[in-house]
């Protein structure tokens, strides 16, 4: 009897590690974060010290938009067993809760560990640009070694584009164009021309974007923007209706709308968008003034201030009278 409980206890250990590396396979299986999540969960049960089930439980928790218990089970595999993909994917939970300053040091040990780790690298300066680093973004990625593909150059040029060095920042777009010409290096080239107020090249750009994929819905909105500078009004009009029509939350389109009725003189049009702008801004806090600093977020506030504040006095002149 003896020898048959001492038989047992040796094998037991042997039988739950089994049962937990069979759980992971099932897990790994299912295409259902929450269902994984149970499944890892259960492993863990069965073997508290299987670094697997922890760090495939924290991509599932990744996924399922669980961030803080993601970072939780990295932790766990970080302490026992460091590597760059952890560290990576850790990087992205704190990313995705906007620490961009804790996923700045998780991308750093992760490139620390292997430098020849791409996608580290470029999630490193996507979040150095958002942190204003644009110096430290081109440092992580300029290199010898590094593949210029077309998402690392629209890092590239957005950190040229951070420095005011709109030469180089246009060079890197104009390569990422080259390199692949798709709806998404139009659209980023169009926004930069946006940026410097070239408007017809921006136009283009747009045109591009939109005849590569008509489901491109920002850029009916920019490629309005840029008519509408550029005095061809009508054709603003359909753009900001289409781009309405995708979105009737969408504020800027909105605002769009009612500065291009005006500019056509439509002006039961103009009052009718430019009212609906200001409900969607408001939302349900009644608190806020409807003067001109309700529009602080838009787009037309941001980055077309003086050009909207004249628009905004002489709409609001004409709807108070």
């Amino acid at each position: 009897m003896k020898k048959y409980i001492l038989l047992t206890c040796l094998l037991l250990p042997l039988f739950t590690i089994g049962q937990a590396n069979k759980l992971i396979r099932q897990g790994l299986k299912t295409l259902d974060p929450n269902e994984q999540i149970q499944i890892f969960s259960e492993a863990i049960a069965l073997e508290p010290d299987n670094l697997d089930a922890y760090f495939y439980r924290g991509l599932a928790k990744y996924n399922s938009g669980d961030f803080n218990g993601a970072i939780l089970d990295y932790t766990k595999v970080i302490f026992y067993e460091p590597s760059a993909d952890v560290y990576f994917n850790r990087g992205n939970s704190k990313y995705s809760l906007m620490n961009y300053e804790g996923a700045q040091e998780d991308y750093s040990k992760a490139i620390e560990i292997n430098p020849e780790f791409i996608e580290a690298r470029y999630s490193l300066a996507v979040t150095k640009n958002d942190l204003e680093d644009y110096q430290g973004a081109i440092k992580v990625l300029d290199l010898p070694n590094v593949y210029k593909s077309y998402p690392i150059l629209f890092q590239l040029a957005r950190s040229y584009e951070g420095l005011k060095d709109h030469v180089k920042a246009l060079q890197n777009y104009n390569t990422a164009v080259l390199l692949e010409p798709n709806t998404n290096t139009f659209y980023a080239r169009g926004e930069f021309f946006m940026n410097v107020n070239y408007y017809q090249k921006a136009n283009s750009d747009f045109n591009a974007a939109i005849y590569l994929d008509k489901n491109n819905y920002p850029a009916y909105f920019f490629r309005g923007i840029s008519s509408f500078f550029l005095g061809n009004y009508k054709e603003a009009l359909i753009d900001f209706t289409i781009a309405v029509q995708n979105d009737i939350t969408d504020f800027d389109a909105t605002i769009g709308l009612a500065l291009t009725y005006f500019k056509l003189n439509d002006l039961a049009n103009t009052k009718l968008n430019f009212e609906k702008a200001k409900s969607i801004l408001i939302g349900t806090d009644s608190s806020l003034k409807e003067d001109f600093e309700l529009f602080s977020n838009t787009y037309w506030y941001q980055k077309q201030f003086y050009s909207f504040k004249e628009n905004y006095e002489n709409l609001n002149a004409f709807i108070k009278n």
